[in-house]
């Protein structure tokens, strides 16, 4: 049981005086940090490609939380302020971020975070009402990467970036895990940004960041995008040429890429990254025009969305279904999927879970 909670992975919150962080206790005294165990669940509503599937979030305390607005984006310890503690800040710690996985490699049904919905569960995308498989482009079969997001980014679709001339595409970043594992669709994963492709879609810039999951057993060999060209040869190119003609079976151009379909350095990419956040926070202090998009957040206590962690309980329940839950762990490192998605064996997911029965993490954060 020792070794087992050892394993869990702890990383970095962001709050006024709770865990992950440096707050500020009673009478203004400033406590110590203390990390956040990086432990989130899953609990499922309907049924697994149709239309009514939910997959939703819940944090180490059984509260239902938004995966793109209340996972913090940056990965390891924080300090209000997004300043780190408890190690210095290196080049390491600057490169670390959460992943939320949509898809695991190999699959073909395109799940994705629910933008437009309160507390943005994950759903199966749907085209003229029927669940959305994308088709295989040879020799591959369905994704070629673990597919999935940055939590707390937003591509503006009113702000045209400068680089390709084209408006954001209104979702939060994409990111192409290039590990070795197979990911169950809802991992919360630390990575490290390799890289970014420029994807046009549609007249849209679609940013593809190009990562690598933290505890791969080969992630210390790649630092950058050039990395990638030595040790993975040909997976760039694939990578190109899989996002280019994906669409084309179902009747749609080509896609185009700016740049001429290069891709640009890590150093690059986390000034992507720095700008999509920066147009997050913006949407969640209402200080821009967010169209469709939810707001709904739990954790974040300086929104004018923030909801009480009753009102995210009584908006889950509401929806019919079977229901059900996984424990997916932060670092990933649960027994690789198959593609029905099933989490951990019971007896283990029930083990964890008593374990953390006494443990109970602070709820209000704030923007970092």
């Amino acid at each position: 049981m020792r070794a087992l909670l050892r394993g869990l992975r702890w990383a970095g919150g962001w709050r006024a005086g709770g865990a992950g962080g440096a707050g500020v206790a009673h009478g203004g005294v400033r406590r110590a940090p203390r990390p956040a165990m990086a432990l989130y669940r899953t609990e499922p509503r309907g049924r697994p490609h149709t239309a009514d599937y939910r997959l939703f979030f819940q944090n180490a305390a059984g509260h239902y939380i938004s995966p793109f607005h209340d996972i913090p984006l940056r990965a390891g310890f924080t300090e209000e302020g997004g300043i780190p503690t408890k190690r210095p800040r290196s080049e390491d710690s600057e490169n670390l971020f959460n992943m939320i996985v949509e898809v695991p490699r190999w699959t073909n049904a395109k799940m994705e975070i629910a933008t437009e919905e309160p507390l943005n569960p994950i759903k199966q995308d749907t085209k003229n009402g029927k669940p959305r498989f994308v088709a295989n482009i040879f020799p591959h079969k369905g994704y070629i990467w673990n597919y999935g997001a940055l939590p707390q980014t937003w591509e503006d679709p009113r702000e045209k970036c400068k680089n390709t001339g084209c408006c954001g595409d209104n979702d939060p970043i994409d990111v192409c895990e290039i590990g070795s594992k197979v990911l169950p669709h809802g991992a919360v994963i630390c990575v490290k940004i390799l890289g970014v492709l420029a994807l046009i879609d549609e007249g849209e810039t679609d940013w593809k960041l190009i990562a690598i999951d933290v505890n791969d057993p080969e992630a210390s060999k790649f630092h950058d995008i050039d990395d990638v060209k030595k040790h993975k040869p040909g997976y760039l190119e694939a990578t190109v040429n899989w996002l280019r003609l994906y669409k084309v079976p179902d009747g749609k151009p080509e896609n185009q890429f700016a740049f001429n379909g290069e891709f640009r350095n890590k150093a690059f990419a986390l000034e992507v990254i720095r700008s999509a956040h920066e147009c997050w926070k913006a949407l969640l202090m209402k200080k821009c025009d967010g169209g469709t998009i939810s707001c709904t957040n739990v954790q974040v206590c300086d929104s004018p969305f923030q909801c009480s962690q009753e009102e995210a309980r009584s908006l889950v329940q509401s929806l019919l279904g079977p229901r059900g839950g996984q424990t997916v762990m932060a670092a990933g490192t649960g027994p690789c999927p198959k593609e029905d998605n099933v989490g951990w064996p019971t007896s283990l997911a029930a083990l964890v879970s008593g374990s953390l029965a006494g443990w109970s993490p602070g709820e209000r954060c704030r923007l970092p």
